[in-house]
């Protein structure tokens, strides 16, 4: 595992810094409030589901998957949550991490790291988790199998084999008509990318420090 620095950011949320790739794992503008207007804000909340399966790409610090798992409990829909990751963080590094006391949710937090990796999880009513450990970039994906993907990969110019043609196509395939597939990213060419595979690619306003943001959707015809 690489170096690993914690840090604070703008709306005292922790955020996690890789020297080796200067590269964050969140927005220093703020981690829990990007991934609240990218994640949950454009995409949970867009998804027509009742009982939604989510998959993320990029479990990371777990940040999306609590936020994910709050809010399936208070709009009561049953969420299977599905997440890649290809080098998971050390749980005790994980736990350090104060997203769970700020959101007051210290013990679902604990819950989503110490959850055992590549098995399927049922960590209360609302939601079930589970983590794969995995290289998502050669990863099989069934068909009509997920209502919403999280694409939360590091930045393009960081990890470019996430960002390609092939695993557009095959994240468009494994949703379900009228999925959502949404990211921080708006770049031209992804937009251009998710547009060949088929999306219909809407710019959204992105979350402070960032101008905008893409949403995906899966025609239903």
């Amino acid at each position: 595992m690489p170096e690993i620095l914690f840090e604070l950011t703008e709306d005292g949320s922790h955020t996690l810094y890789l020297p080796q790739m200067d590269e964050h794992y969140h927005s220093v503008h703020g981690a829990i409030q990007e991934s609240r207007h990218v994640f949950i804000d454009a995409g949970f909340e867009a998804c027509s589901a009742e009982q939604p399966r989510v998959f993320e790409v990029g479990f990371g610090t777990g940040l999306n998957a609590l936020l994910t798992g709050i809010e399936a409990e208070k709009s009561h829909r049953q969420v299977r949550y599905t997440s890649v990751e290809l080098y998971p963080l050390p749980l005790e590094q994980a736990l350090m991490l104060n997203y769970g006391k700020i959101l007051g949710e210290e013990m679902l937090f604990a819950n989503l790291h110490q959850a055992a990796w590549n098995e399927s999880v049922v960590l209360n009513d609302w939601f079930g988790l589970r983590k794969i450990e995995t290289d998502f970039a050669s990863m099989p994906m069934g068909e009509n199998e997920y209502d919403l993907i999280y694409f939360d990969a590091f930045a393009p110019n960081k990890q470019a084999d996430l960002w390609q043609q092939e695993i557009f196509d095959r994240l468009f395939r494994s949703l379900r008509a009228d999925g959502i597939f949404v990211t921080y990213c708006a770049k031209g060419v992804v937009r251009r990318m998710l547009q060949a595979s088929g999306f219909v690619v809407e710019r959204l306003p992105g979350p402070s420090g960032k101008h905008e943001m893409l949403r995906g959707r899966r025609p239903s015809f």
